[in-house]
């Protein structure tokens, strides 16, 4: 059971993310699916929600890899630990295109029931998404650069 588990978490990341096969989510996903991301818009429940949130992603960065660095399962639950790249060429919320690059990382846990993702929990890089894309300023450059313009005063 949990290799089957782990294989919907790998079909999900290769064939929807990466290679942008959205009708493979109402295969993937229980009608009531329901995902948990604080970093990202809400767009609802079931099937028709992720196929926007990989629209969103996938539409800003048109070059979006993810890569699983490791998979665990147990039961009903599969955590994978990935990791994603890509190019920012499209508007994401309202940020214009930087045509910068990006590297990122991330874990997801998945909760599947009757062969479907039922919940997902996803926690990943969003702070180094938008520092990589120029649209926050790094901390330590933040930092140094107020302590340079203190010590000009």
């Amino acid at each position: 059971m949990s290799e089957n588990n782990k294989a919907i978490v790998r079909r999900l990341i290769e064939e929807v993310w990466n290679k942008g096969n959205l009708s493979l989510t109402d295969e993937l996903f229980a009608p009531n699916y329901e995902h948990h991301d604080a970093s990202s818009p809400d767009f609802g429940r079931g099937p028709e929600s992720e196929k926007k949130r990989a629209t969103l992603y996938r539409t800003a960065f048109p070059d979006l890899r993810l890569t699983i660095e490791d998979i665990i399962a147990e039961g009903e639950t599969v955590m994978a630990r990935w990791s994603c790249r890509g190019t920012h060429k499209g508007d994401l919320s309202g940020i214009a295109p930087t045509g910068k690059q990006f590297t990122i990382s991330g874990v997801s846990i998945a909760r599947i029931a009757d062969g479907k993702m039922a919940e997902g929990y996803v926690n990943w890089d969003a702070l180094g998404l938008m520092q990589q894309l120029g649209v926050v300023p790094e901390l330590a450059k933040a930092k140094a650069q107020a302590a340079a313009a203190t010590s000009i005063r």
